[in-house]
């Protein structure tokens, strides 16, 4: 089975998260492309980063720069920071209250299918969110977890954006647990103008046990992904 090392990185800046990322991320594909010319060299170790965000802003690729519906000084009002990044997807918020998840894997050691990868992530949150009671799935043609998915009710409560190169991904999930949603007024969230986003604390009505829904989600990344952790710092 491959083997995962999980990192809690706490309350971290967004820029200093992604550095450190594109340090892991180069990291695999560096090892990989050396195993290609010595048999010597092992698999790389898969990394999967839990995390939280003050808030931020960050547009994917083919994101468009008029879905922040703010200006330079409204983001230092709100304290807020922006960046354009290299993942899919378009805008999207994180902040605290936000369970930010990055998983630095090798595909080449689970499977070497992005949709089946995006579908795995979803999943998990889906059987995260079952066992607070929430009942979640997915939006035919878009990317994330919904609840409500086929009503005018429909509400967003996980963004997913990845970035793979030579079957090495990085970025990942950003699961609303107990975000201060009115963040999301600001933008137009991952570029869709017509339904809501939500959380589990708006849902269940109370603030939730953070660490907790970390655990199970960890525990269904692992399950679905049939990876073992080798460390959980």
């Amino acid at each position: 089975m491959p083997e995962v090392q999980c990192i809690d990185l706490g309350l971290i800046d967004y820029k200093e998260a992604w550095d450190f990322q594109e340090t892991l991320f180069k990291k695999i594909i560096d090892q990989k492309i050396a195993r290609r010319t010595d048999d010597s060299v092992s698999d790389p170790l898969n990394y999967l980063l839990v995390c939280e965000h003050p808030h931020v802003y960050t547009l994917g690729k083919s994101g468009k720069e008029d879905h922040l519906l703010l200006n330079e000084s409204e983001l230092g009002l709100h304290e807020a920071s922006y960046y354009k990044i290299n993942r899919g997807g378009d805008i999207t918020y994180h902040g605290p209250g936000q369970l930010v998840v990055y998983p630095i894997f090798d595909l080449d050691q689970f499977f070497t299918d992005i949709h089946k990868y995006m579908r795995y992530l979803e999943e998990a949150v889906i059987q995260t969110l079952s066992e607070f009671g929430i009942h979640a799935g997915r939006v035919e043609g878009l990317t994330g977890v919904w609840l409500d998915c086929e009503k005018p009710s429909a509400r967003k409560i996980c963004a997913l954006g990845v970035k793979s190169s030579r079957w090495v991904t990085m970025h990942g999930i950003g699961f609303n647990v107990n975000t201060n949603l009115n963040y999301f007024s600001h933008i137009v969230p991952c570029g869709i103008d017509d339904k809501a986003v939500t959380s589990m604390q708006k849902e269940l009505g109370s603030q939730v046990d953070f660490q907790k829904v970390s655990r199970i989600l960890k525990q269904k990344l692992s399950a679905l992904f049939q990876f073992t952790f080798v460390s959980d710092q």
